[in-house]
Formats: C-alpha cells, sequence, structure tokens
C-alpha cells in the first residue's frame, strides 16, 4: 500500500511539472514565486474522484453546486497579476475547493477568503487545515461586502464575475493595493487589474475570460 501510495505521489508531482512546462511557461507566466507555489500545491487534491484524471489538464473542472475549480493557467495569470509580497495580506472572494487559496497561501503572509456556499467554505477550511496551511482563514459569507473588520487588504482576488467590481472590495483594499477580477455580463467578461494609488484608481483591461456569476448585494442576484 506504501509503495503504491509513492508511485501515485510521484505520478501526480510528475503531471504537476508537465502542466507548468508545456502549459504555464509557454503562455508567459514567468514569476518564479508563482510557478514555484503552483509546484507545491497538490492540485489532485481539490477535485474530486471523478475529475482525478483532468487534475492537471488545462480546462476548469466542476466542484459540484454550480462551482468550478479555474483552469491552471487562469490561477497562475490571475495570481501573477497580483504581484504578492512575502508580507501581503489577501483578501479572496470565492473559495471554492480552496485550490487558489492555497496558492496565494504559499506566497503572502495572511489570506482571507469567503465562501457563499456552507458546503464548500467547510470542505475547504478541513483541507487546508490538514494540508498545514496556518495562515488562511476562511469564512461563509457574501464575498461582494468583503471582510470589513480584517481589512484593509494589500491584495485582493475575486475567483467569480460580477458587472463592476463591488464597491465594498475596493474600499477595502488599500492604498498602493492591486484587485484583479473577472468583469461584464453574466456569460462573457473581461479580466481586470485594478491598482489603487494616492487615492486614484487605475483600471487595466487584460483579456476575455468567462467565470461563474458572483452572487450577491453587489453582484448578481441569482
Amino acid at each position: 500500500m506504501e509503495e503504491l501510495i509513492l508511485i501515485l505521489e510521484d505520478f501526480y508531482a510528475s503531471a504537476c511539472k508537465d502542466m507548468i512546462e508545456a502549459q504555464l511557461k509557454p503562455r508567459g507566466i514567468k514569476d518564479v514565486r508563482v510557478l514555484e507555489a503552483i509546484l507545491g500545491v497538490p492540485r489532485h487534491l481539490f477535485v474530486s474522484k471523478d475529475n482525478l484524471a483532468r487534475a492537471y489538464s488545462d480546462m476548469a473542472l466542476d466542484i459540484g453546486m454550480g462551482q468550478t475549480i479555474s483552469q491552471p493557467y487562469m490561477v497562475a495569470v490571475m495570481t501573477e497579476l497580483l504581484e504578492i509580497g512575502e508580507t501581503s495580506r489577501v483578501l479572496e472572494i470565492g473559495t471554492g475547493s480552496g485550490y487558489q487559496t492555497a496558492i496565494l497561501a504559499e506566497l503572502a503572509m495572511e489570506v482571507y477568503s469567503i465562501e457563499r456556499i456552507d458546503y464548500h467554505s467547510e470542505t475547504a477550511a478541513k483541507r487546508l487545515k490538514e494540508l498545514g496551511y496556518e495562515n488562511v482563514s476562511i469564512k461563509t459569507g457574501d464575498g461582494t461586502l468583503g471582510w470589513p473588520e480584517k481589512a484593509p487588504f494589500d491584495r485582493i482576488l475575486i475567483t467569480a464575475a460580477a458587472p463592476d467590481v463591488p464597491v465594498p472590495l475596493m474600499e477595502q483594499l488599500a492604498d498602493d493595493g492591486i484587485l484583479v477580477s473577472p468583469v461584464g455580463e453574466r456569460h462573457t467578461q473581461q479580466l481586470w487589474k485594478v491598482v489603487k494609488s494616492g487615492g486614484k484608481v487605475l483600471k487595466e483591461f487584460l483579456f476575455p475570460c468567462v467565470f461563474v456569476p458572483l452572487i450577491g448585494q453587489h453582484g448578481w442576484a441569482r
């Protein structure tokens, strides 16, 4: 049994390295810290048994209840855009399976993550604890309202799409902070990088993308 476990661990470790070399680096992911974080997080532990064979494929995967785990490239590019430092305090909106949360935890000092669905927040919290992440706090709630008692945040990542960046999240973004989010219509969006500096907000529109809707007071009703 132990030998089988070691074989599987080697298999998945190799699959992760192949994913980085074949999917991420050729598409422009260069940040060494981001690549090392992705290499250090076992993506196959964050997908269902039905999707184990596709855990390291370049695709989003269903995690139940209308939610997905984003494709590896999208996780990598959004993480790279955040420019996370070792002392950064990060707010994530949409915990999902906890995979992106783990990537953020590898890079940041503190990660706060909000998930709308009880099952996902509880499952992700348990999984991350089992993997030894002690710098992560997760709660169930309306992510569009943010986490005001823990604000301000140096970085904010929104992993679901809203018609616009929720006002409470912009208010909770620290000066010189960066926010990354898909923004647009229900079924097609643009990825935005928003930088807040000296009271001014600079928005950079990057490329088209498709994410599940951000449900909440400052997002979609349903």
